[in-house]
């Protein structure tokens, strides 16, 4: 899985943090820059965070090959 922000369109509002049950692990807000999602380990692909914000910036991919490669400690 992969979240992509808009940097166009995110305005740092932080709404995605507030919304995720696990916002303050996975995003990063600092208004002079758009939001980052990082940690994704502790995502729990709720969508919630796409769903909440109030301009469309947040896309989230699902990637079987990117999910299993973070999964499986035997394949970097």
């Amino acid at each position: 899985m992969k979240i992509i922000v808009d940097p166009d369109k995110c305005t740092g509002c932080g709404e995605c943090r507030e919304a995720c049950p696990k916002g303050g692990r996975i995003w990063t807000i600092d208004r002079r820059n758009p939001a980052r999602a990082s940690n994704l380990e502790f995502c729990h692909q709720c969508m919630i965070c796409a769903s909440k914000c109030p301009e469309g910036a947040i896309r989230i991919i699902r990637d079987d090959n990117y999910e299993k490669k973070s999964e499986d400690p035997g394949n970097p």
